[in-house]
């Protein structure tokens, strides 16, 4: 039964290429904060190690955990499937651990519906213009500038998504954009008062998808 000395669930969610994988690793930093590691069935990349980053299974393996009711939540994203057990994450909130979550919209929708009995924070992490975006995608491990344009193609459906969070945040400056969310994560556990502007992040949107 959830006490409050549980942790609490910390879900990152943002259009591919804005940040969000690079700030839960440094979130991840702080004490008895954890990563929830995703099954993927995605190729690893270069930079990424199996059972650190993602446990990359096969589809099959998958579609297997998916039957047995395994997941707390999944989606399919770029052709590829993306999941989060439930076990090691309900194991560890009881256990005092913060666990964060470098998962997508609909991931998050998820997690949400489940209404389990553990504080839940979201954030949904915006770039600061397309043409930065566009920029940080074609510098990432994309074979080829069509990747980087399939990724652009789903940004407008994707960033509408931003209304639906607790908080939505900028990342211009990584070290900035950390501290924001450090400061919100610690005023909502501690209920203490926020720093949160919602017409600013709104007109912001308004830009980004005009």
């Amino acid at each position: 039964m959830p006490t409050d000395n549980d942790g609490v669930m910390i879900v990152l969610s943002s259009p591919s290429g804005v940040g969000k994988t690079t700030l839960v690793n440094l979130l991840s930093k702080l004490k008895n904060f954890e990563i929830s590691i995703s099954h993927t069935t995605r190729q690893p990349r270069p930079s990424e190690t199996p059972n650190k980053d993602y446990y990359f299974v096969s589809e099959e393996k998958f579609k297997r955990l998916i039957k047995n009711e395994e997941f707390l939540e999944y989606a399919k994203v770029f052709n590829n499937y993306y999941g989060t057990t439930r076990t090691p994450v309900i194991d560890k909130l009881d256990k005092g651990k913060n666990i964060l979550f470098d998962i997508d919209w609909q991931g998050a929708d998820q997690i949400k519906n489940k209404k389990l009995d553990y504080k839940l924070i979201t954030f949904f992490l915006l770039p600061p213009s397309k043409e930065v975006l566009f920029e940080r995608l074609s510098n990432r491990d994309m074979k080829d500038k069509l990747i980087a344009e399939e990724r652009m193609g789903q940004f407008n459906r994707d960033v509408l998504h931003w209304i639906n969070y607790d908080y939505a945040v900028i990342n211009q400056d990584l070290e900035k954009c950390y501290l924001k969310i450090y400061n919100l994560i610690k005023a909502e556990i501690n209920n203490e008062s926020k720093d949160y502007d919602i017409e600013f992040i709104r007109s912001h949107i308004e830009k980004l998808t005009s």
